[in-house]
């Protein structure tokens, strides 16, 4: 279902708010370009009815007491304590209304791996689990500015109440900081001041927004500063920022969007979520092209002389495309990672073991990058040529009470051909930076709560960070 226009939308410039806060083979994969949205000076609030803040309780609490759930889980592990069994209710990794997937058996990790020829070098498979101290870390990352997402108040100088945040995004040309939130508002910042610019706010969506990204430069459209949301409640949202209108939505009748990319030229989007199936839709007409569909299915396909199952059997939370508009990187809570190609509906590529749950999925020349919500092994690279791993990066527990930090978001640098790494998560609630030639952190952060999403400039010199504790973020990387 698709409707033209949005409610009307409110714009803010306001200064007195409270400043804290991945048949495909030899691909290259490379960055995509941006371009620069103008700045808006008219201020506007809106404040959420009470009716529409019920609403949208439900999906934040579901969120939350997921992430609280595992994350009581990891602790009681890290303890020796036995698992326990949620209480009736309780949001786990199983959707009732999906059929269970099979067993995963030692036959089903072969089907999932890509023949290879023998003349192929093989990469060189880093530690799995590290015994040595860990590395000294170099240098830190410093706080250039934090705001804290707050749902404005009556009267107007009140405070309002916070809200989560759940995804973070730079504009093409780092100008702008927009920010994802749990009360369906997209909130934007000036990213030198951590000033709020706009609120993009729809009066009909009062549920979480899980994913941002900003239209390339190259694409077509003569519309420019255009920035694509998606929601919990199945709907993805074009929103021109410039203005604070959202120009266009698309519903997802069914299913809860958690991941969404553009391809290099902006001309597709592809999105996913809870119901497990991929849609890849024409940016100009807004319509579905292709449907990847879900591993339920049991869809397979001959690749290589081998059978190769394709798709997901669990929620997907996340997507990204690569040089070349048909292909396109996905992973989720099935503990897979699939390369499909569009074109045939099938994937070329299935790793088997990363155990994503957020926006940790990457691709820069023959490298995969894939972060993993779990205490070890949580950032990985691949081969992309072959599924083959190549490394692990080395995050060893650090401080006092040594709690792991399990990865939620990560993606590699833009600027130098992606030389550097950058992920965060929940844990230990790191943001770290890794040196992808020397394999180790070179720069780190601490936060209060955990990292659910983050951002790394175009020219590679600041990440910005959604955390815990309703504060948005913008860290200075070490010169």
């Amino acid at each position: 279902m698709e409707r033209a226009m949005c409610s009307t939308a409110a714009r803010t410039d306001d200064p007195t708010h409270r400043c804290h806060s991945r048949k495909t083979k030899d691909l290259l994969f490379s960055a995509i370009g941006r371009s620069r949205p103008a700045l808006c000076r008219w201020p506007a609030r809106r404040r959420l009815s009470e009716r529409h803040r019920g609403a949208m309780g439900g999906h934040v609490d579901e969120i939350r007491k997921i992430r609280e759930a595992r994350e009581l889980a990891a602790r009681r592990a890290l303890r020796g304590l036995a698992y326990e069994v949620p209480s009736e209710g309780e949001e786990t990794d199983d959707d009732d209304d999906l059929p269970d997937a099979e067993e995963i058996t030692a036959a089903d990790e072969l089907l999932a791996s890509v023949a290879v020829p023998q003349d192929t070098p093989k990469p060189h498979a880093g530690p799995r689990s590290p015994a040595k101290a860990a590395p000294l870390v170099a240098a830190s990352l410093t706080t250039a500015w934090s705001s804290e997402a707050a749902t404005p108040g009556h009267p107007a100088d009140h405070p309002g109440e916070p809200a989560d945040v759940f995804c973070v995004r730079f504009a093409p040309d780092d100008e702008l900081v927009a920010a994802g939130c749990g009360d369906g508002v997209v909130r934007v910042y000036h990213a030198d001041t951590g000033r709020l610019a706009y609120s993009l706010v729809d009066d009909s969506l009062n549920l979480p927004t899980t994913c941002l990204r900003f239209r390339p430069s190259g694409a077509a459209s003569k519309t420019k500063n255009v920035l694509l949301a998606a929601n919990s409640d199945g709907t993805v949202k074009h929103w021109h920022i410039t203005s604070a209108r959202c120009l266009h939505t698309i519903t997802e009748d069914n299913n809860q969007v958690y991941a969404l990319d553009y391809d290099v030229d902006g001309t597709h989007f592809a999105t996913a979520g809870r119901d497990c199936h991929i849609r890849v839709y024409d940016e100009a007409t807004k319509t579905v092209v292709t449907t990847l569909q879900s591993s339920l299915d049991r869809a397979t396909t001959g690749y290589q002389g081998e059978t190769v199952r394709s798709g997901h059997s669990n929620r997907i939370f996340g997507l990204r495309f690569g040089a070349q508009p048909d292909a396109l990187l996905s992973g989720g809570w099935d503990n897979t990672v699939q390369l499909w190609d569009v074109r045939t509906g099938h994937t070329a590529v299935s790793i088997y073991g990363p155990h994503v749950c957020g926006d940790a999925l990457d691709l820069s020349g023959h490298y995969i990058l894939s972060g993993s919500w779990r205490p070890d092994d949580q950032l990985q690279l691949w081969d992309v040529r072959t599924g083959g791993l190549v490394t692990t990066f080395p995050w060893l527990p650090s401080g006092r009470d040594r709690e792991p930090c399990q990865v939620y978001a990560a993606q590699f640098s833009r600027h130098d051909g992606g030389r550097t790494v950058v992920a965060g998560g929940s844990g230990a609630n790191e943001v770290r930076a890794f040196s992808v030639e020397g394999r180790k952190a070179v720069a780190t952060l601490t936060l209060p709560k955990g990292v659910y999403g983050l951002d790394l400039s175009a020219d590679g010199k600041q990440v910005a960070a959604a955390a815990g504790d309703n504060a948005v973020r913008v860290l200075r990387m070490p010169a």
